[in-house]
């Protein structure tokens, strides 16, 4: 005989949860450091100065990836160059170039600056490519994958309701892990709007889910091995029935998250958009200038 327990999650595969997200970070930002460090390395054989023909032409090569670079938003909101391929395809340029285009200014300047021109043009860049990599992390909570497509709030709220609904009835058979629930989305909806409770969204609800899910897979740990003992379940049995009440259970959580963050991180990326778009001009002026100090002098 089937128990709620044994149903499968209804929203399952619907958004990756929190802690996912944040191991997908973790790779990105791996990856980067480690593509620095090897560009540092490679600028400490001194195989080249920025101003010989090797470092000229390093040099330029991360100049035009940097102005290709630019040209995303254009894609984006100007009307005659919407049909230039697909947006997901200028996204994944974006990114890369958003990534090889200041390692090859980095191994153009051996990660030094020799005069106050370059220095501004250097620092600018390292500020617009540290403030892509936020803006990444920002947008990968806001939108669905690389597609570009805003997440809907009130989709969100849909399913978080219906997931918390179906949950609820899968969880019957374990009534404290149904109160954790039900008081951690309580507490989330009632919380009021502001700057405090946007950041507590950003930076203390992913630990407090991980405490409540933490909570009721142990509340899972003590009832399921009893359950199992009384109806004769198999070892087999009790696994499956324990995998999918913890894919129950944080499904549920992750739901919640996400409408809880959803207005936290729009706000974060209008603040984001205000101090990206400065530094960009600063970047393109400070570039230009150097520019035509190097063929100048």
């Amino acid at each position: 005989m089937n128990t709620a327990a044994d149903k499968e999650p209804a929203s399952r595969g619907q958004s990756k949860s929190s802690l996912q997200l944040l191991g997908g970070d973790t790779l990105v930002y791996l990856t980067l450091t480690l593509l620095v460090w090897g560009t540092w390395r490679i600028s400490q054989l001194a195989l080249f100065e920025p101003g010989d023909d090797t470092g000229y032409w390093v040099g330029v090569t991360g100049a035009v990836m940097m102005l290709v670079l630019l040209s995303y938003p254009l894609r984006k909101y100007v009307r005659f160059a919407r049909n230039w391929g697909s947006i997901k395809g200028w996204f994944w340029l974006h990114i890369a170039l958003g990534v090889l285009g200041p390692l090859m200014i980095l191994l153009h300047s051996n990660f030094r600056t020799g005069s106050l021109n370059a220095a501004v043009a250097l620092y600018s860049m390292l500020i617009v490519a540290g403030s892509g990599v936020v803006g990444r992390f920002i947008f990968q909570r806001i939108n669905r994958g690389l597609q570009g497509e805003q997440t809907d709030l009130q989709t969100l709220m849909r399913n978080a309701g219906m997931d918390k609904e179906d949950a609820r009835s899968r969880l019957a058979f374990a009534p404290r892990v149904e109160q954790r629930l039900k008081a951690f989305e309580q507490r989330e909806q009632e919380s009021p709007e502001g700057w405090a409770t946007n950041f507590r969204a950003v930076f203390w609800l992913p630990l407090r889910q991980y405490l409540v899910y933490r909570q009721c897979v142990a509340e899972l740990e003590l009832l399921l091995p009893q359950m199992a003992a009384s109806q004769h379940w198999s070892k087999q049995d009790l696994q499956r029935r324990r995998s999918r009440a913890r894919k129950t259970v944080d499904a549920y959580l992750n739901s919640v998250v996400r409408v809880s963050q959803f207005s936290a991180y729009s706000f974060l990326f209008s603040l984001w958009h205000v101090a990206h778009i400065p530094f960009v001009y600063v970047l393109i002026a400070t570039t230009l200038v150097h520019i035509y100090a190097v063929h100048a002098y």
